[in-house]
């Protein structure tokens, strides 16, 4: 009877830890990328990102996520974002469920980290994602779900298939480093979101939700995709899914 009444609270309590493993690291990657584009702006008195603050965006976002997964890969898999959590979820890494809760605590974890630096800034402006100039919002889309696609498709290579072998201790690396380079490819045209937690926490606290539409519908579009792809076509249905018991 006891194993019975300890089994069921050990799941729970598992899955509570994973929600707050997400929402902790949501807020440690949006904090440090946001707060990028902020510092930039204030040492240059340009809201404008030039190439070298393009460059510093990029790489700052790609060591922010490299820390934001890596914290959280043992405890919920290190998501941190709505698109990788939806892939999965397509592709039958985790239930339905789970990827509802994780979506709640990555976006929690966004606002928060964005209200967090308002507060610590001073009340600076909070740079939202927006396509370019001269950039459709059709064009925008297409640009976030092929970038997308190639960061949900790097996290099965390397964090989620069984095969993975030795890819798995620098998946985190690999991750960071697509997101890195994406930004630096698509920041001038779409902005380089490929993750609706981290465009929807600046929109919330800066109170401007323009084109922000574009960020969730690219990026699980192009998400969605990949873990259809990746699960279907390279992942055996003899595999068990991953972190099935949250």
């Amino acid at each position: 009877m006891a194993g019975a009444i300890c089994g069921p609270n050990l799941v729970i309590l598992g899955s509570i830890k994973a929600y707050i493993a997400e929402f902790i690291s949501t807020l440690i990657f949006v904090f440090a990328g946001v707060g990028s584009a902020i510092a930039y702006g204030k040492l240059t008195s340009d809201a404008a990102l030039d190439p070298a603050g393009l460059v510093a965006v990029a790489v700052c976002h790609g060591f922010a996520l490299f820390v934001a997964v890596s914290v959280g890969a043992n405890i919920s898999g290190g998501h941190v974002n709505p698109a990788v959590t939806f892939g999965l979820a397509l592709g039958g890494q985790i239930t339905v469920l789970t990827g509802i809760f994780y979506w709640i605590a990555q976006l929690v974890g966004s606002i928060v980290a964005c209200f967090l630096l308002s507060y610590v800034t001073g009340g600076l402006t909070t740079p939202i994602h927006s396509v370019a100039a001269g950039v459709g919002a059709f064009e925008g889309v297409v640009t976030e779900i092929v970038i997308t696609f190639g960061l949900v498709y790097t996290v099965y290579a390397t964090a989620a298939d069984p095969k993975k072998g030795s890819l798995g201790t620098i998946a985190p690396i690999a991750i960071g480093f697509i997101v890195g380079a994406n930004i630096l490819a698509a920041g001038p045209f779409s902005g380089g979101s490929m993750n609706p937690a981290r465009s929807f926490g600046p929109a919330v606290v800066s109170g401007n939700f323009h084109d922000n539409w574009i960020y969730w519908v690219g990026p699980l579009i192009g998400g969605g995709l990949a873990g259809v792809i990746y699960g279907n076509v390279f992942l055996s249905s003899s595999h068990a899914p991953l972190s099935s018991e949250f």
